[in-house]
């Protein structure tokens, strides 16, 4: 057997641009969040212009924060992290630059396209359908870079960084093409496959995991190599990483249904997602406690040394969220948090406590060792620590107060139960101004603090001689690193291991699904399996040990296992929904299906990202039924592609708008808010005013929707002409009747929104018809 040294040059050329497209994009996110953190506060500061109002960039801002901030570094994390880890150079630098610039491309035509209103009306996949193509590309391009470097790596065993990343790269791609399945309409358009409670399901399917496998197990790998690297000390626990890894990957996937908890979602899922999100707190925090531990004997460095200040602060926050996120997930905290500002403070005591500060610190440990030059202002960088510090813990206490404070306003009632104490919304909205200030002033603190961060960047990059790293690796040529300790798939496949989880899983879906003899029969499985594989592990530790040692050494049977694991809970909540949401399955109600003119308001509301601030579900509590009217059903909003329950209520619940005021009520709505609602803080939308109506894709969209299962007839662009103009010109009869005298072209788009607003809450009765009695 022959064997040699070779030299090894990482390309760290990539790490760089990734990084500094991190301290750019950052501040561009940031600053979008103070701007329309500020809007909500000053009407004004909307200026009056469709592309700066807080629907259009609220998306803008929630997109820069997760994809082009987050998103940078966790690539130059990666790349990083998996040379040194693997001892391999990127399998490909064009592939690495690829990546980089096609990345950098789709943020540019996102912070383009949103502004202009061309959204799918989704959280966090408003991305228009080519942007979505070139998304998916670049994660492909970004696999392969990655799945190659291992195949290529010169260090046998897959550290527990890589397993995460493994993780991040397989789920996120499920996820981000199951949720964009749509079906165009033109090049900026398109309507998603699903509709209604299943669109509403797949899309927290998504939206609560791309929380998870985004901005968080990427996030968890970096912290497994560049906590240990900061403080010189090794992961507290290997075995706590391995529970940590598994038990996260296979509980976050079902945790999703709690995002719509007291909804028309089916029961059985909202509880299910209770269940699953409950029990993330032991795996959230067993990652917390061993990213903590491991600063043992490295405490007395956090006077002096910025960047594991930065770090034990970022895991502190991620241990406060994953604290927080499954106790907003019990029904009754969800009943008084869900569409406030609380859930507003979660969400940033992640992104910027846990995300931000992770990410400060990655960039600090890394520029001396990028250009070769220590650090331009170690004080500049502590200070940067303390103001953000201060910024974010300002402005996470300003969103609970203003939450809880919300919450309880909305849901308080008198006479037993039987009035609301705060009928009036904008009463809730005066309430929470000042903490809605505060948010402000934290957001812009932190805002600062990136600032400082910018500065320590470009000083100490200036000048600087742009290094990259290099190690020695002892090559056998023989023998391809860990070939003798590699598994095979059925080994792993029918491996006590895998054997007694799927067991242990097909049980407890028997237990949670099957009627009364068959739960019996799954509860006693589950339990059998726990106690059979626990006597199994303990008298048979080392196998157990073995196994999982050749696993790592097999990055295809890992992955295998890693995408099944993840897979799993989302098919058991989707396949049966997809099933159920049909239009003789429903409850007492179905939807109408649009006339083509109330469609075209549709497109124009999701364009304007009014589901940014109403929501269309009216949930099963009696302060909202009291407020809105009846809670709403699963089949009123069978034919909404996409749908619209929303997730936060900065104006009152649009549901059941409908006939409740006149025309006339929504066009000075539209035109002046204020005029019809003293003291609301929603923008004017003159615009709507004065553009015409584009209709020439509107025969397009009903077809697409007609293949997409509403029941539309065929329509002809004639016929579709007609049918708009009919209807426009009732609306516009109505707006011009004495004591209201407006004046208005039957082809602007307030005729459209106002038929849309009207048709709200319109539905048919279905009777459900017993089965007949032998």
């Amino acid at each position: 057997m022959s064997a040699r040294t070779v030299t090894i040059a990482y390309n760290d050329k990539i790490v760089r641009q990734f990084l500094l497209a991190c301290v750019i994009w950052g501040a561009v996110g940031m600053l979008v969040g103070v701007l329309i953190a500020t809007q909500l506060n000053y009407w004004r500061v909307n200026f009056n212009l469709p592309w700066l109002t807080f629907g259009r960039l609220r998306p803008l801002h929630t997109n820069a924060v997760i994809f082009a901030f987050v998103g940078n570094m966790m690539f130059a994390g990666v790349y990083y992290s998996t040379q040194r880890l693997v001892k391999a150079r990127l399998a490909s630098d064009f592939l690495s630059q690829v990546h980089f610039w096609g990345w950098q491309l789709i943020i540019v035509a996102a912070a383009i396209t949103l502004p202009l209103g061309f959204s799918r009306g989704k959280e966090y996949a408003e991305l228009i359908w080519p942007i979505n193509i070139g998304v998916a590309g670049i994660w492909v391009v970004f696999g392969i870079n990655f799945f190659w470097t291992l195949a290529r790596r010169h260090e046998r065993t897959l550290y527990v960084a890589i397993w995460f990343y493994i993780g991040t790269i397989i789920t996120v791609a499920m996820l981000y093409i199951v949720n964009h399945l749509s079906i165009p309409t033109s090049l900026t358009h398109s309507y998603p496959i699903f509709a209604g409670v299943q669109d509403g399901l797949v899309q927290w399917w998504y939206g609560h995991n791309a929380v998870a496998f985004f901005l968080t197990t990427p996030i968890l790998g970096i912290m497994y190599y560049f906590v240990p690297k900061a403080a010189e000390r090794p992961v507290y626990s290997y075995r706590l990483s391995v529970i940590h890894f598994w038990s996260l990957v296979f509980v976050y996937i079902w945790a999703g249904p709690h995002h719509l908890l007291n909804t028309a979602l089916p029961g059985w899922l909202q509880t299910l997602g209770m269940t699953f999100s409950l029990m993330l707190w032991a795996p959230s925090w067993g990652g917390m406690l061993n990213g903590l531990l491991t600063l043992r004997g490295a405490w007395h460095k956090l006077r002096t040394d910025p960047v594991l200040k930065f770090f034990a602060a970022a895991v502190t926050f991620y241990g406060m969220a994953t604290f927080e996120g499954p106790l907003l997930s019990i029904k009754s905290v969800n009943a008084l948090g869900h569409y406030t500002d609380w859930i507003i403070g979660h969400v940033h005591s992640g992104a910027l406590g846990w995300n931000g500060f992770m990410a400060a610190g990655m960039i600090y440990w890394l520029l001396p060792r990028l250009w070769n030059k220590p650090l331009h202002s170690v004080s500049l960088a502590n200070t940067h620590f303390w103001v953000g510090t201060v910024g974010i813990l300002l402005y996470v206490a300003a969103m609970w107060t203003s939450g809880i404070t919300q919450g309880l306003m909305l849901n308080a009632t008198t006479e037993g139960g039987t009035l609301l104490a705060y009928p009036n919304f904008i009463e809730t909205l005066n309430t929470i101004r000042p903490m809605m200030l505060f948010r402000v002033v934290g957001g812009a603190l932190y805002l600062t603090g990136w600032f400082m961060l910018a500065y320590n960047v470009y000083r100490t990059v200036t000048g600087a001689a742009p290094v990259d790293g290099t190690t020695q690796v002892f090559v056998e040529d023989d023998l391809p690193p860990g070939e003798s300790a590699r598994i095979g798939l059925l080994a792993v496949a029918f491996s006590p291991p895998v054997m007694f989880s799927v067991l242990g899983t097909l049980f407890a879906c028997i237990w949670m699904f099957g009627g009364e003899i068959l739960q019996m029969l799954g509860l006693f499985g589950t339990i059998l399996c726990v106690i059979l594989a626990w006597m199994h592990f303990d008298s048979k530790r080392r196998n157990w040990g073995d196994w999982y040692g050749r696993l790592l050494v097999s990055a295809l049977p890992f992955s295998i296992l890693t995408f099944l694991a993840a897979a799993v809970g989302g098919m058991i909540q989707i396949i049966p929904t997809v099933l159920i949401n049909r239009a003789e399955n429903v409850e007492d109600r179905r939807q109408i299906p649009y006339t083509p003119l109330e469609l075209a308001g549709r497109d124009i509301y999701v364009r304007e990202g009014c589901y940014n601030c109403h929501s269309q579900m009216i949930r099963t509590l009696v302060p909202d039924v009291l407020r809105y009217g009846d809670y709403s059903r699963l089949g009123e909003s069978i034919y909404d592609h996409p749908y619209q329950w929303g997730s936060r209520r900065i104006g009152p619940d649009l549901a059941r708008v409908g006939n409740k005021y006149p025309n006339s009520w929504h066009y000075r709505h539209m035109e002046d808010p204020r005029s019809i609602s003293a003291g609301s803080n929603m923008p004017n939308y003159p615009w709507l005013l004065s553009d015409t109506l584009d209709i020439s894709t509107l025969a397009k969209k009903l077809s697409v929707q007609r293949t997409l299962g509403v029941p539309y007839a065929p329509m002809s662009d004639a016929e579709v002409a007609a049918a708009v103009s009919a209807q426009a010109a009732t609306i516009v009869a109505d707006l011009a009747q004495p004591g209201t005298d407006i004046k208005v072209q039957p082809d602007r788009e307030i005729i459209a929104i106002i038929a849309y607003l009207q048709k709200l809450g319109k539905y048919e009765r279905v009777l459900r018809v017993a089965a007949a009695k032998p």
